[in-house]
C-alpha cells in the first residue's frame, strides 16, 4: 500500500514505481545494519517521497517545470505528516477507481491495477488472464505508455464518474479474491490476506453503491467461497475437494450473510455475471451434503453465465456441473471437445477436472495418465498433495 499512497500523491505511475523501488533498495542496504524500523511502512513511504523529490529535481529540465514544482510542493507538505498505510484503509478503493482509467481498454485497466495496487505479480496476473508471463509484461508496459502519452493524471474520479469504472473495479476485486482463495502458485492454497482485503473492499463498495446488484453479487460470492476456507486444506496441507470437506468447519455465519445477499439479487434471467456466480456458490453451501447439491440448477446458471460471458473457464465449470448431474461421460464429452481442450490444454483446473471425471467414470488407466498430467502442471503444494493422493488410490 506504500506504492498506492505514493501514486495518490504523485499522480504519476512511473515516478511512483521508481521512487518506491529506490526506497526499497535503500532499505535493503540500511536495515540489516541499522535494524528494521518500528514502523517499516511509514519509513518506506517517507523514504520514497524523498526519492521522488530527488527524481523530480533531476527531471525538472525535461518536465514541465510548473508541474514539477507543484508536485514538489505537495510532496514536501506530505513529508511533514508521515502516514502509516494501514491508517488509510479506504484509500485503496479510491486508488483502484483512479487506476481503472477509461483511457485504457478494460482488460488493460484491470491488469495494470492488479499489478500496481492489487498485490499480484505479473506471473499471477498472466495466469488469471490465461496468457504467458512475457505477453502480460508487454501488455502492462503498453498500458503505462498509453497513459503516459495521453498525459493522464491519476486523480480520484468524481462520484458521478464511478459507474463507468465499476465493471473494471469489480473485476479487480474478483481477481484479487481469486488469487487469495485459490493461489496460482506457492506452498499455500489460500492466501488469506488477499481474500480478506478483497472482501473488505467489497463491503466498502457495497456501502458506496448500495443499489447495485452486481456489487452485492460479488460480495455475496466472495463471502460464500471464503466461508469454506478452513475446510479446504487438511492437516497435512493437501487440498480437500468440496465433496470431502467437513461442513462443520465452514463459517456458517458468513454463509448466512452471503446467502441472504444472494437471495435478494433477482431471477437468473435478469442477473449479471457476479450475481449468477453468487447463486451458484449459494447452491454449493445450501445443500445438507455434496450428494444433495442441485447440479442441474447449477448447470443452468452456468448456461446463463456463458451467454453473458463466453469463456472456456465457464464452459469447463458447466461441463463439470453437467457431469455431476447426468454422469461423468456427459461431462467428459464436453471437456474433450477439440476447441475447449485446445484452449485449456495447460490450465491446471481443466486437467484436474478431466482426471477426476475419468476416475468417476471408472476409466482407471486413463485417469492415472490424466492425474499425472495434472500433477506435472500443478503450481501449488496443496494441489500436488491432492493429486498424489488420487494417484496412490488408483494404484491400489
Amino acid at each position: 500500500m506504500v506504492l498506492g499512497a505514493l501514486l495518490a500523491e504523485l499522480r504519476d505511475l512511473d515516478l511512483a514505481e521508481d521512487a518506491f523501488a529506490d526506497a526499497v533498495a535503500t532499505a535493503l542496504e540500511r536495515w540489516p545494519a541499522d535494524g528494521v524500523p518500528r514502523r517499516p511502512g511509514a519509513w518506506l513511504l517517507t523514504a520514497a517521497r524523498r526519492k521522488a523529490l530527488d527524481r523530480l529535481r533531476r527531471r525538472a529540465t525535461r518536465l514541465d517545470k510548473q508541474h514539477a514544482l507543484e508536485l514538489e510542493a505537495e510532496l514536501t507538505a506530505h513529508e511533514q505528516e508521515p502516514v502509516e498505510p494501514e491508517d488509510i484503509p479506504d484509500e485503496r478503493l479510491r486508488l483502484i477507481f483512479t487506476c481503472c482509467h477509461p483511457a485504457l481498454a478494460q482488460p488493460a485497466q484491470v491488469a495494470l491495477t492488479l499489478r500496481t495496487l492489487g498485490g499480484l505479480s505479473t506471473a499471477e496476473i498472466a495466469r488469471a488472464f490465461l496468457v504467458d508471463e512475457s505477453a502480460m509484461a508487454r501488455r502492462l508496459v503498453r498500458a503505462k505508455a498509453k497513459l503516459r502519452e495521453a498525459g493522464v493524471a491519476y486523480r480520484v474520479p468524481e462520484l458521478e464518474s464511478l459507474p463507468e469504472r465499476r465493471e473494471a473495479v469489480l473485476a479487480v476485486l474478483y481477481l484479487i479474491f481469486n488469487e487469495g482463495y485459490a493461489a496460482s502458485a506457492g506452498d499455500a492454497l489460500v492466501r488469506r490476506e488477499l481474500a480478506a482485503e478483497a472482501i473488505r473492499l467489497g463491503r466498502v463498495l457495497a456501502e458506496l453503491m448500495p443499489g447495485d446488484a452486481e456489487v452485492r453479487g460479488l460480495l455475496a460470492l466472495m463471502l460464500l467461497h471464503d466461508a469454506r476456507r478452513d475446510a479446504r486444506v487438511d492437516a497435512s496441507g493437501a487440498g480437500v475437494p468440496l465433496e470431502e470437506q467437513d461442513r462443520t468447519r465452514w463459517d456458517h455465519a458468513q454463509i448466512a450473510e452471503g446467502r441472504s445477499l444472494a437471495a435478494a439479487l433477482g431471477p437468473p434471467e435478469a442477473s449479471g455475471p457476479y450475481a449468477l456466480q453468487a447463486g451458484i456458490a449459494a447452491h454449493h453451501v445450501a445443500a445438507a451434503s455434496f450428494a444433495a447439491i442441485d447440479w442441474r440448477a447449477i448447470a443452468a446458471l452456468y448456461g446463463h453465465l456463458l451467454r453473458l460471458q463466453p469463456s472456456p473457464v465457464i464452459e469447463l465449470n458447466r461441463a463439470v456441473a453437467i457431469a455431476l448431474a447426468d454422469g461423468p461421460e456427459s461431462g467428459l464429452a464436453l471437456l474433450d471437445a477439440p476447441e475447449l481442450a485446445e484452449s485449456l490444454v495447460s490450465y491446471p483446473p481443466y486437467l484436474m477436472a478431466r482426471a477426476d471425471l475419468l476416475r468417476r467414470a471408472g476409466r482407471g488407466r486413463e485417469a492415472v495418465e490424466a492425474f499425472r498430467a495434472a500433477l506435472a502442471s500443478a503450481a501449488t503444494a496443496p494441489e500436488r498433495a491432492y493429486l498424489e493422493r488420487r494417484l496412490r488410490e488408483l494404484a491400489r
